[in-house]
């Protein structure tokens, strides 16, 4: 255990996590591993893009989220026609009324807020998407030549749709690098499908009370980042990265499915999901099974399949599976 950290914090946190999770559960029914995914997005201080069908509440649990922490939240509606400047904000042309002068003024756009919801990120054209880029990347907005900093924390989670392409601009490669989890959002089980029938369609509405603070969660996230990880895991991990190159891996299956394989920020970010995910666990040590569990949301949408792949109905999920059956793995689980 690291000098900074006491059991106290570590239960402290643990307790703010568990009420966390029971107020996002008033609304959300079941969704257990999405939940953790994108906890564990925050825990580690990256960006989240959730992809589902219409109709699996994927707005409504990044909303939820957002009202059960002391942050301020904005939701933008990505459209064709959405310019830039309805993201990041534009200048107005102001007159002080004692002197006369006029002057120009930096409004702020809806990004100047500590959660984002970009909802349908992929219905605006990439001129649009981009205005995010310097945001997610930097933490800050330049305009005219001026960098205006973002709130900390500071997340965006994006929502997208896969099944309808009409209308639609895919993510330019380099902003889906930006986000740290790709989060996929499916079906409920039967039971809690009928849960959701039951609450949906009565008088009652759920109310969620704010249990997290901005600091609280700045201070989970250095924690996070102190997280112990063995020097045999950062190598399995570096592995594993390399393994879906196509140039470097002795994998047969990943040069005949893969174009393009994870980069260096792909590493980074599956060491820091691991470390995020063993904080939500409780423990600071990342194990093996910590890797394990991150590796498909990191890596599936970094990973670009050719048209071999696409053709045998192959996914970047199916090449990160055998992958990670691949890959020799460390003797200890936490070695």
């Amino acid at each position: 255990m690291t000098a900074t950290v006491t059991e106290r914090d570590l239960a402290r946190l643990g307790e703010r996590l568990t009420a966390l999770r029971q107020e996002i559960a008033r609304v959300i029914v079941g969704q257990d591993a999405t939940v953790d995914e994108l906890l564990t997005g925050f825990l580690a201080g990256g960006h989240c893009l959730l992809e589902g069908v219409p109709g699996l509440a994927k707005t409504l649990m990044i909303r939820t989220l957002a009202d059960a922490v002391h942050l301020s939240f904005r939701r933008i509606q990505f459209t064709p026609d959405l310019m830039p400047t309805d993201v990041v904000g534009t200048e107005i042309l102001e007159e002080d009324h004692a002197t006369g002068k006029r002057f120009f003024k930096f409004v702020r756009g809806p990004v100047f807020a500590h959660i984002v919801l970009a909802d349908e990120i992929n219905r605006t054209p990439p001129k649009t998407q981009a205005a995010l880029l310097e945001a997610m990347q930097e933490l800050a907005v330049t305009y005219g030549g001026t960098a205006y900093p973002l709130a900390r924390p500071f997340f965006v989670l994006a929502t997208q749709n896969p099944i309808e392409q009409t209308g639609t601009y895919p993510l330019p490669e380099a902003q889906l690098d930006r986000f740290l989890l790709h989060v996929r959002v499916d079906y409920p089980q039967e039971r809690e499908e009928v849960d959701i029938l039951r609450r949906t369609t009565g008088g009652d509405t759920p109310t969620v009370t704010p249990v997290l603070t901005g600091d609280e969660i700045l201070a989970a996230q250095a924690l996070a980042r102190e997280v112990r990880v063995s020097d045999d895991l950062l190598a399995y991990a570096a592995r594993l990265i390399r393994a879906t190159r196509p140039p470097q891996t002795e994998l047969d299956f990943v040069r005949e499915w893969l174009r393009w394989g994870a980069s260096p920020r792909a590493g980074q970010s599956l060491v820091l999901a691991a470390k995020a995910r063993a904080l939500l666990h409780g423990r600071l040590a990342v194990t093996l099974d910590d890797l394990r569990h991150a590796a498909l949301p990191v890596l599936r949408h970094r990973l670009l399949v050719n048209f071999r792949a696409e053709a045998e109905g192959v996914s970047p999920d199916d090449v990160t599976r055998r992958v990670l059956r691949e890959v020799p793995e460390p003797r200890s689980p936490l070695a």
